[in-house]
């Protein structure tokens, strides 16, 4: 599976942001795959930020950004987002999605080496 983000860049704070990730090569399984997204500031390690299961109905959000994210999954298009609204200076980092087709226990789901594949990464930056 390839996984492809897009939507970052700059924005001040108390704005808004989607993320996308496309994921291609699943041969009609995305339904099937967990994804998460991830994000690393400068100097930090790589933190969990949220995870959606195949169904779509259980979802996962780290203290930091449950109610201000919002992650969503259209399998149809093979394609989930993570809308981003009260941003942050401490939101910025470089945003990774993650897949596993494996079925995690949900503190599983924090871990990043439960997922098998990464896409490149997209940053966002947050201004004061």
């Amino acid at each position: 599976v390839q996984l492809q983000a897009s939507g970052g860049g700059l924005v001040q704070a108390g704005g808004s942001l989607r993320l996308s990730c496309a994921a291609s090569g699943s041969g009609g399984t995305f339904r099937n795959y967990v994804m998460g997204w991830f994000r690393q500031a400068p100097g930090k390690e790589r933190e969990f930020v949220a995870a959606i299961r195949g169904s779509s109905n259980i979802i996962y959000y780290a203290d930091s950004v449950r109610g201000r994210f919002t992650f969503s999954r259209d399998n149809g298009k093979n394609t989930v987002y993570l809308q981003m609204n009260s941003l942050k200076p401490e939101d910025t980092a470089i945003y990774y999605c993650a897949a596993t087709k494996s079925r995690p226990i949900s503190t599983m789901l924090r871990d990043p080496g439960t997922y098998d594949y990464w896409g490149q990464g997209t940053l966002v930056t947050v201004s004061s």
